[in-house]
């Protein structure tokens, strides 16, 4: 027996109509006289009789109702008692860059307001952070890249990076304002791995100017590339986000990297099929709160 059922005979009851009992609820009469009717075979038993112009319990009718309000107030303190409840996993996909220099900070704050629930991050790639989510083996995902669409995914923008090209300090970029790509000709270039997106930007921009570079190393690893930039084995490009400590020591030396083409944002993913818990929707507002912050 649904609730549903219950629901509408409490209605009945409580406007002594089913026209009104209908219009309140936002059926049909009919629908509502066949609910009663559906209600009353399940019970075996004759609930309401027409009185004059309405309707009127009988006997097995007023047993029922305090049970049937009863079952909905219990309903409806279910629902909320489950929405309200802090607990479970939270499953993260994100690209090793953001996962080590951008996310740290964020999920603190979100854990000191929902300490129940258990953040579970997986660096990837960003191919398999898309499928992953869309497949529903991860609850978010981000990415930095291009302003991404798909039809299966909601996309909400965090912010825009600045990128920046690292290098040794007295290095000859040391002097420079900016860089350009250009200005990267005859360059030892310190890689991330492949699959990263701003790594195949710089590699397609470079070979549709046909300037000419030389890759001497690739890392998965964002601290192996800033030690082997230390090491004066080559300048490298990371969002600025990731050398803000590094600046600070004065370490490295990190110039802006300009071009039109490059307009990279972080990026929060996740489902537009799936039901979100209190959590998960407050965990989205505290990130879009971060939209508009560029670094």
């Amino acid at each position: 027996m649904e609730l549903v059922y219950l629901q509408t005979f409490c209605e009945v009851v409580k406007w002594g109509s089913y026209s009104k009992a209908a219009e309140k609820l936002g059926y049909s009469q009919p629908s509502v006289t066949m609910q009663i009717k559906r209600l009353e075979e399940s019970y075996g038993v004759v609930l309401l009789v027409r009185m004059g112009r309405g309707m009127k319990l009988t006997a097995s009718g007023e047993a029922l109702l305090p049970y049937a309000r009863e079952m909905l107030r219990l309903h409806a303190e279910s629902k909320e008692v489950v929405s309200q409840q802090g607990t479970g996993t939270m499953t993260i996909g994100t690209i090793e860059t953001l996962a080590a220099y951008f996310l740290p900070a964020m999920l603190q704050q979100f854990q000191a307001k929902h300490p129940g629930i258990t953040l579970s991050l997986l660096p990837g790639n960003e191919p398999s952070i898309i499928r992953a989510v869309k497949e529903g083996e991860q609850d978010f995902g981000f990415i930095l890249d291009a302003p991404f669409t798909d039809p299966e995914l909601v996309t909400r923008p965090i912010r825009e990076e600045a990128f920046v090209i690292i290098a040794k300090p007295g290095h000859r970029f040391q002097s420079f304002s900016q860089v350009v790509a250009a200005d990267l000709a005859g360059e030892s270039l310190i890689l991330t791995e492949s699959g990263c997106t701003y790594r195949a930007f710089l590699l397609e921009l470079l070979k549709a100017r046909d300037i000419p570079h030389r890759v001497h190393f690739e890392f998965g690893s964002i601290e192996a590339i800033k030690q082997c930039v230390l090491h004066g084995w080559g300048v490298a490009l990371l969002p600025r986000f990731a050398v803000e400590g590094d600046l600070i020591r004065r370490d490295l030396v990190a110039v802006p990297f300009v071009d039109e083409a490059l307009s990279f944002q972080t990026q929060l993913i996740y489902s537009n099929r799936r039901w979100m818990p209190k959590a998960f929707l407050s965990f989205i507002e505290m990130m879009v709160a971060e939209s508009g912050t560029v670094l």
